[in-house]
């Protein structure tokens, strides 16, 4: 063990706007409307609530030509009142509006999985790009990847680093630099171990680009805090971060709170720690360092195990540190004290600190220190832990996304209303997504799917398998209901 300085990897400085990204700045929390962006005042309004709450960047989505064109209006709209927010265009399917939104926005943000390469056409975004000094997101999605890299490498955190890799390739080639970099998944691990893998072959190949995080339909309420936490803090504790944002299915404003409190939390990790080098752990697959299949919390965890509590101001490090060379493959059960009033800050803390040891296979037990809190409430913040760093699942798992102008039903009330039917469901895994734009890539992994296929229509999905296509909306929960039953996976709810 050594000691060195919690820093963040060093990147180039990226200018979108107002706002620089990288390059030694300050982590820019950032979030994505979810109103028409063909409607002016409303994607305005809200552009500016979510400014008011802190963001540094807001994203909107420009799927036509209509909304790629507005974006003009809504910028004038905003800065005529006083914003100098970044504003970004989210672009997908259709390059050509890339091309247009290039011309009045900040930053433009495309998705390798389907963005064409040939005919020159990122070469010629590049050249506006470079002539307006607007930047550049690489955006890999672990649910729409291109087919050819689908094709080799399957859905795999190997195949979202070669993704970003085959376009960041060209943008060093056009001596373009003004680019940041993503690599977002709905599964923690699979988005951890994705960033790591493009963090070594950016290594190798002289490549300092800055790196956006954040977690895929992470969900609302507590457990979508405690994923998105998971996901980005495991990341942020090993110095990889440049930008955040925290995706909840709620109103987009909500989300910046949970973002500076992250911030705030790895930014006053000064000082020495004890840290190992090569900090960047690839394994080939998952697998646990003890014979422990599920991890538990803190009333389940035996006398006779050994718990190692941490002390410094960085846990992940120290903990981490302290499992690995104690060279043994005993159970090895984690704790950490946290003072916080409020049980949202104490559990995205504690996500932040601890998640990433579970992931890694690394720890056996959870126990969070915290008396100001009831066992009980301790218990369900440790088990939505280990649920979102996908190592012991006790709920129904929703990976719904947080909406965007291309949203085709109010998403907030539909979760609320597929969790009021189905939360009784541990062993399912359920999709809700507002449209097909990421919709059956990103629930991939679910069991069903609840996707958003037109105005008030919805698609149903079993696994990757289409089974009602296109139903009325108000048909539609009853018919996901009865679908798991026919599945023989449905059980009533107990009552109390």
């Amino acid at each position: 063990m050594t000691l060195s300085r919690y820093i963040r990897r060093p990147s180039d400085e990226v200018r979108a706007g107002s706002c620089a990204i990288g390059g030694g700045n300050p982590i820019a929390v950032q979030s994505m409307t979810n109103t028409p962006t063909s409607d002016t005042e409303a994607s305005a309004a809200q552009t500016e609530r979510i400014a008011d709450a802190g963001a540094r960047i807001v994203r909107l989505t420009a799927q036509g030509r209509r909304e790629a064109e507005n974006l003009q209006h809504i910028i004038s709209r905003v800065r005529e009142d006083g914003y100098d927010t970044a504003i970004v265009a989210d672009i997908h399917f259709v390059p050509e509006m890339a091309m247009i939104a290039a011309r009045y926005v900040d930053k433009v943000r495309i998705n390798p999985g389907n963005f064409r390469t040939a005919n020159g056409e990122l070469e010629a975004l590049l050249s506006l790009c470079r002539e307006r000094g607007v930047a550049l997101r690489i955006g890999v999605n672990h649910g729409s990847l291109a087919k050819h890299i689908f094709d080799r490498w399957g859905d795999t955190p190997q195949g979202m680093a070669e993704s970003a890799m085959e376009f960041l390739r060209i943008c060093k080639r056009e001596n373009f630099g003004n680019v940041v970099v993503s690599m977002k998944s709905s599964n923690t691990r699979v988005m951890v171990y994705a960033y790591r893998l493009l963090v070594e072959a950016m290594d190798a190949e002289d490549m300092h680009y800055p790196l956006h995080l954040g977690v895929t339909e992470a969900g609302d309420g507590l457990e979508g805090r405690i994923k998105s936490a998971v996901g980005i803090g495991a990341l942020l504790a090993d110095g990889l971060g440049d930008t955040i944002r925290v995706s909840l299915t709620e109103a987009p404003e909500n989300e910046i709170p949970v973002g500076e409190l992250l911030v705030r939390h790895f930014s006053c990790r000064e000082g020495e720690f004890p840290l190992l080098s090569g900090e960047y752990r690839l394994p080939a697959e998952y697998s646990r360092r003890s014979g422990v299949a599920v991890p538990l919390v803190h009333d389940e965890i035996p006398a006779d195990w050994r718990m190692i509590k941490a002390v410094s101001r960085n846990p992940t490090a120290e903990l981490r540190a302290a499992i690995l060379n104690a060279g043994t493959r005993e159970p090895i059960a984690v704790s950490c004290r946290y003072d916080d009033a409020d049980l949202t800050d104490m559990a995205v803390k504690a996500a932040a600190d601890l998640g990433l040891l579970f992931i890694d296979g690394l720890a056996d037990g959870i126990a969070i220190e915290a008396p100001q809190f009831t066992s009980a409430q301790l218990r369900e913040v440790e088990l939505m832990i280990l649920q979102a760093s996908r190592v012991r699942m006790t709920r129904t798992e929703y990976i719904a996304c947080p909406g965007c102008g291309r949203t085709l039903y109010d998403l907030q009330s539909t979760l609320s209303a597929i969790k009021a039917r189905t939360s009784h469901l541990p062993d399912l895994k359920i999709g809700v997504m507002g449209c097909i734009v990421n919709g059956p890539g990103e629930m991939a992994d679910a069991d069903y799917g609840y996707v958003g296929a037109a105005p008030d229509r919805i698609t149903l999905y079993r696994g990757r398998e289409v089974v009602a296509r296109n139903i009325p909306q108000e048909e539609a929960l009853e018919r996901l209901v009865a679908l798991i039953k026919a599945d023989g996976r449905w059980r009533e709810p107990q009552k109390d």
